[in-house]
């Protein structure tokens, strides 16, 4: 009976002693990971302050109205209208979304419901080698394969242009896009699937009109994310878009988008014309936010359907 008595005495105090390892181990993490959030909140926080701190001052010089919708960008006779750029980066990113949405859509949904399993071995590797491409590596085969396609296809016209940047803008998002979608779609529980099949719908029919709108709020983060990543694009846009300031009259004429602007005259500008860059970063700053709270509200009213 001692035995047995010492024998229960010592695992309880290695049970408890255990315990108050596992406590002090969450206590730790919960300490990094809070640590990591604050850090990560002062970051963007500091970067904050200072767009905030250096751009205001440059818009109410130069005039809210003047900058945002004045046309003409001439710093060497102190005009700063930036309104062809918000043109630019607006026309440039909604014509990638044209083009990467329905694609990168179409084949996550093929990845994950349809592609077998052979094939898929082959086609996510590449999918994720699209991911880890430079930008440059994108401007440089946009300017030596689409540039020239479209010299072709259009005579009269450079080849760069708003098309040619939507296209490879379209293909420079379509991994972000396809492995976020994908996500979401394997994520939607095999339940929805099955009881659509069990009430008589086919494969596709079960997959396009159950599982895929289930998996709808992981698909529209896929598209804000690559949408973030098209209107924040530079070096591939500056070697295909023309980089031209100017108010474009149709889809093939040149462009010059907010980030090209500032990546562009950075380097030599100085007094009123930097912190005019400096503001075009915080018009940009404010683009991105607005399409992050657009995303947070649609999250809530799916919630709240």
């Amino acid at each position: 009976m001692d035995m047995n008595r010492s024998g229960l005495e010592s695992k309880g105090k290695s049970s408890l002693l255990g315990n108050r390892k596992g406590n002090l181990r969450e206590t730790v993490m919960r300490v990094v990971f809070l640590l990591a959030a604050c850090i990560s909140i002062l970051c963007v926080a500091l970067i904050c302050v200072y767009l905030f701190a250096n751009g205001i001052p440059a818009i109410a010089e130069i005039g809210p109205v003047e900058f945002l919708l004045g046309t003409e960008w001439r710093p060497n006779a102190d005009m700063y209208g930036i309104f062809p750029m918000i043109l630019g980066s607006i026309y440039v990113t909604a014509g990638a979304i044209l083009v990467g949405v329905p694609l990168g859509l179409l084949a996550a949904i093929f990845m994950a419901k349809f592609c077998p399993k052979g094939i898929y071995k082959i086609l996510k590797p590449a999918v994720d080698l699209l991911a880890g491409i430079p930008s440059i590596v994108y401007g440089f085969f946009g300017l030596m394969v689409i540039v020239p396609l479209m010299q072709q296809l259009f005579p009269n016209t450079s080849g760069k242009s708003i098309l040619t940047a939507s296209i490879l803008l379209g293909i420079m998002i379509l991994p972000t896009i396809i492995g976020v979608s994908e996500s979401a779609i394997r994520a939607v529980p095999d339940s929805y699937y099955e009881g659509a099949l069990a009430l008589g719908a086919s494969h596709e029919r079960s997959v396009f009109f159950v599982t895929v709108p289930a998996a709808k709020s992981g698909i529209l983060a896929g598209i804000i994310l690559g949408v973030g990543r098209a209107i924040g694009e530079t070096m591939a846009v500056i070697m295909i878009a023309g980089n031209q300031p100017r108010i474009p009259g149709s889809i093939l004429d040149g462009v010059r988008t907010l980030t090209g602007n500032i990546v562009t005259e950075m380097g030599y500008s100085t007094g009123l014309h930097r912190e005019a860059l400096i503001a075009t970063g915080v018009v940009l700053f404010v683009f991105i936010l607005i399409i992050n709270l657009l995303f947070s509200v649609l999250k809530r009213k799916e919630a709240q359907a």
